[in-house]
């Protein structure tokens, strides 16, 4: 919005409201554009037009890693080890929720730790292929379900439902659910039971109507450190590094509490990743011990085996925006992100597709050092869309709080405007 004029007769509240959409004006010389190419995100990823060199290297190690899996179903089987859920975060609306959990192979009595195994142990897990799984959701059984993919978008599609005695995990162990019933906002607990094993729990982030605006963030780079200018020291923290030792970025946590306080405390976030599945434990306990907000995770299938559909990391973003925005038509957006792996051309993709639906986004920079070559740093595409910058949390409370607690001020929904 404009800035707006002063008339002496106006009343009070008018006179607040213009002086709010003058402060707004003025703070948006806080943020700038930077120009750069079109953005080009999503090349196409079906496997059969892929060039005859890629398709030949996809089919050795899709062919190498289906030699793993069957050799270690056997191993496994011999060993009488007996499948297990490995259940992941629930998010979704009054209506409908998505639910998601992967079937993997483990001794009998085996009991996982709360900060999810080390990534070397993620890595090489065994996945228990076409196996029935109960759920419930607050001790009500799940009738019927929708069994979608776990990597790529899901349109709800009623026509789809199937009786949920049908849920089983697919060849690669997981298991993707829609299901339709009323669930009121708030957080829920989703439980999974196979035969022979203790029941496990997940929980459900449930968004009510009366939520008009969440986050969207980037994790690597953005909020946990990766390390990635030593190619070795990356490899190592995510394969062998205690979860516990994961480290946040300087003062990211801070922000985004603060972001969270200036939205009134109760706006959903939503974390997405280009990392498998298989550590969503470990990056729920890293938002946990370092007092991020919480909320549900939206990561990838690293199987390398074959899909109609393989998404790279900015495929695989843009198709979860994409989600969240059809998720909830009612909610407008903040996205934050880095200038490394992408996140400016993936954000402005979203943003020129939902110019009305995105109120801001944060682009953490980051230093020459942390990216591997220096042309893996990215400027932001020009977007009509305020865009704040920081190497760190710190830059962003002193830049894009102020703004967003002045556009607070100036914003209708259903007829009242909301109070800062």
């Amino acid at each position: 919005p404009g800035a707006a004029s002063f008339n002496p007769y106006m009343s009070g509240q008018e006179a607040s409201y213009a002086k709010a959409q003058a402060s707004l004006a003025s703070h948006k010389r806080l943020f700038r554009h930077s120009k750069s190419f079109v953005d080009s995100p999503s090349p196409d990823q079906v496997p059969s037009k892929k060039s005859l060199p890629v398709r030949a290297f996809r089919l050795a190690v899709t062919t190498a890693f289906q030699v793993w899996v069957d050799l270690s179903i056997d191993i496994t089987e011999s060993l009488h080890w007996t499948p297990r859920v490995v259940p992941y975060i629930g998010y979704g609306t009054e209506k409908y929720s998505r639910l998601i959990c992967r079937l993997v192979r483990s001794p009998r009595g085996y009991v996982p730790v709360k900060m999810g195994v080390k990534g070397i142990r993620a890595a090489f897990m065994v996945p228990a292929s076409h196996v029935p799984v109960k759920i419930d959701i607050d001790n009500s059984p799940l009738e019927s379900v929708q069994i979608g993919t776990s990597y790529k978008r899901d349109a709800v599609d009623r026509k789809k439902n199937q009786n949920a005695s049908q849920a089983v995990s697919d060849s690669h162990g997981y298991l993707d659910l829609v299901t339709e019933g009323k669930v009121s906002p708030g957080i829920h607990k989703v439980t999974y039971k196979v035969k022979g094993r203790k029941p496990v729990l997940a929980p459900l982030y449930t968004v009510g109507k009366k939520e008009k605006i969440g986050v969207i963030s980037d994790i690597d780079d953005t909020i946990l450190v990766t390390d990635v200018p030593d190619p070795l020291q990356a490899v190592y923290n995510m394969l062998f590094l205690d979860p516990s030792k994961r480290r946040a970025v300087s003062e990211m946590a801070q922000f985004y509490n603060a972001l969270s306080q200036e939205l009134g405390g109760h706006a959903p976030f939503f974390y997405l990743s280009t990392s498998p599945w298989n550590v969503e434990p470990m990056l729920r306990y890293f938002l946990t011990n370092n007092n991020f907000p919480r909320g549900p995770l939206l990561l990838r299938d690293f199987d390398p085996r074959p899909k109609t559909f393989i998404p790279n990391g900015v495929e695989h973003k843009l198709e979860f925006c994409r989600q969240l925005m059809d998720d909830f038509p009612h909610m407008r957006f903040i996205l934050v992100g880095d200038n490394g792996q992408k996140d400016p051309f993936t954000y402005a993709q979203i943003a020129r597709e939902n110019l009305d639906r995105i109120i801001a986004i944060g682009i953490r920079q980051l230093q020459p050092k942390e990216g591997i070559l220096r042309h893996s740093l990215h400027p932001m595409p020009d977007v009509p869309v305020p865009v704040f910058y920081g190497h760190g949390g710190a830059n962003l409370i002193r830049t894009m709080i102020p703004y967003l607690r002045v556009y607070m001020k100036t914003q209708k929904w259903g007829g009242k405007r909301i109070k800062g």
